[in-house]
């Protein structure tokens, strides 16, 4: 069979194409597990990454379609994990874009995927930021009204209900992870709104000072990047028959605050006898009313009723970032 990840060149993308290499087999459309001939990995642009047979490296805009059909190239058996997407940030500076890249570009991955012979599994990469608004409950979870107050929430949100009514009709055998903020991302910070959750771990820890944009008693859902990776995977593998109407799961996850960060900081110093660097308050408005609109916590129990993971303990998640990046 052969595997396409949309955004394959990004974090998140690159350690599932990893974990995909070292399985090297996937459930396919016809419900048996079969080997992973090839592994396409599509993005706008790459960086490092897995580059050793079977994977296929395509550059490219999914706003068209042509590039996800590229992608396919008339694969028989074929499963997606659309993970491309504009982060939120970016999406508030830039509406129309947004609705380019993450909508069009979601709906060209879904339309690629009803042509295709069988049904096809296609794994979609969502948000809690799907939720939100003055109602919104504390925890949210899978049965929570979709109100969400951004255009990155209000995109993954529309996409999610394309994806349910896809499968409602039989066009293919889609799934939806909502994602809490993953942790630690390596690298510079980028545009996400989030971005300050990785941050407050990823600088201290090169012995660098973090700019706090939030207030330090703010919660925020949280969980690790390899958690995530085997979430992708777990949901991926489950048969279609157990997976209600609602193809969407909320991953389970911590409730972080800055406050909370900063003492696991010092826990794992102690331990590593690393020098931590600071987190400094550098309040920003913008970044805390749209944090303000996010979930604080969420409910998982459906995933993990399901058999998909719980995050392991903070100090762990920690602990698994330096192991894989070092101190970036």
């Amino acid at each position: 069979m052969k595997v396409i990840i949309t955004g394959g060149g990004g974090f998140l993308g690159s350690q599932l194409a990893e974990a995909l290499l070292v399985r090297g087999e996937l459930t396919g459309a016809s419900g048996s597990v079969e080997p992973i001939e090839e592994l396409v990995l599509l993005d706008a642009r790459f960086g490092v990454g897995p580059t050793v047979a079977p994977v296929r490296r395509i550059e490219g805009d999914i706003t068209e379609r042509a590039v996800i059909e590229d992608a396919i190239g008339g694969a028989a058996s074929f499963s997606i994990f659309h993970l491309a997407s504009m982060v939120s940030g970016e999406c508030e500076d830039r509406y129309d874009d947004a609705l380019r890249v993450n909508l069009d570009g979601g709906r060209h991955v879904f339309e690629a995927a009803r042509a295709a012979t069988g049904q096809p599994r296609v794994v979609f990469a969502s948000s809690v930021a799907s939720f939100g608004g003055e109602d919104m409950p504390t925890p949210v979870g899978d049965f929570t009204k979709h109100t969400p107050r951004t255009t990155y929430g209000m995109t993954k949100a529309i996409c999610e209900l394309l994806l349910n009514d896809h499968v409602r009709k039989g066009h293919f055998d889609g799934r939806a992870v909502r994602l809490p903020t993953v942790i630690i991302r390596p690298g510079r910070p980028n545009a996400a709104a989030s971005g300050w959750a990785s941050g407050m771990f990823r600088e201290p820890l090169k012995g660098e000072s973090c700019a706090l944009p939030v207030h330090r008693h703010q919660p925020h859902p949280m969980t690790g990047f390899r958690t995530v990776v085997e979430s992708f995977i777990a949901l991926h593998e489950i048969p279609s028959k157990k997976l209600g109407e609602d193809r969407g799961y909320c991953l389970p996850a911590h409730q972080v605050t800055p406050e909370l960060a900063g003492t696991v900081l010092a826990e794992i110093a102690a331990q590593r006898g690393l020098t931590i660097g600071p987190i400094e308050d550098a309040f920003d408005p913008r970044i805390q009313a749209i944090v303000d609109t996010w979930p604080t916590a969420v409910d998982g129990t459906r995933a993990v009723n399901l058999g998909l993971p719980k995050p392991p303990p903070l100090q762990e998640i920690v602990g698994q970032y330096l192991e894989t990046f070092g101190k970036d």
